[in-house]
């Protein structure tokens, strides 16, 4: 295969699922429209069985009027015999072997009219079927796509939720850090100015009981009865 040849054949493929992408992206609507034009076709249909209908009614009317006029006229044929006018009854005979021709012809199209309006009867039983029957998939499909939409915008909804439940609590991690590394230094910066100052071993001799004590209420008063005692 030439290289002109293979690039053609790729542009083609390539329309070919930009089409598909297409139809796929706009599926219930086209499934929709289908059964739009499915309705439309099956009103024109309907009216059409309308008209076959009504032929096949003037058709039997028609040809109950000839059966009549047959019965007429077999009558007309039959009183020309009895009374002896057997020309008259001839001619009668005539025309009444043709209204049989034109009773013939006429059963023949309203069979006709008939066995085909049957057919159309059925066919439009059946595609109201299938019509109902679409109508009702494209009412479940509409409610599955709300639905899964609805999964959707909640699935993100939650997982933004969670992107900044995430984030407040990276930010409350760090500001809690921050504030552990100042208490920190804090203390540190205590105890180093203990230790420089000699408040540290001040502390622990005054907790030993040893040096300078500081006087307590007892000691005072301690202190004023010796002197009232003197």
């Amino acid at each position: 295969m030439s290289v002109f040849k293979k690039i053609m054949t790729a542009l083609r493929g390539g329309a070919r699922e930009a089409g598909e992408a297409i139809v796929d992206a706009n599926g219930i609507r086209i499934f929709e429209q289908e059964i739009k034009d499915a309705e439309n076709h099956m009103s024109k249909a309907k009216h059409e069985l309308t008209n076959v209908m009504a032929k096949q009614m003037q058709a039997g009317r028609e040809l109950e009027r000839i059966k009549a006029s047959i019965t007429e006229h077999e009558n007309y044929a039959g009183q020309a015999l009895e009374k002896g006018d057997e020309s008259l009854a001839l001619e009668v005979a005539d025309k009444v072997a043709k209204m049989d021709q034109d009773a013939a012809e006429q059963q023949s199209a309203y069979d006709n009219y008939a066995s085909h309006a049957d057919r159309l009867k059925e066919l439009v039983r059946k595609s109201e079927r299938i019509i109902k029957d679409h109508q009702r998939q494209l009412a479940m499909i509409k409610t599955t796509e709300s639905v899964q939409k609805a999964t959707a915008a909640i699935t993100d909804s939650f997982a933004s939720t969670n992107s900044k439940i995430t984030n407040a609590k990276s930010s409350l991690d760090r500001i809690k850090a921050k504030q552990a590394s100042f208490d920190d230094r804090l203390k540190a910066s205590e105890e180093l100015d203990d230790e420089l100052t000699d408040k540290s071993l001040d502390l622990k001799l005054k907790e030993a009981g040893i040096g300078q004590q500081s006087a307590t209420g007892q000691s005072v008063l301690d202190r004023i009865k010796a002197k009232q005692a003197k």
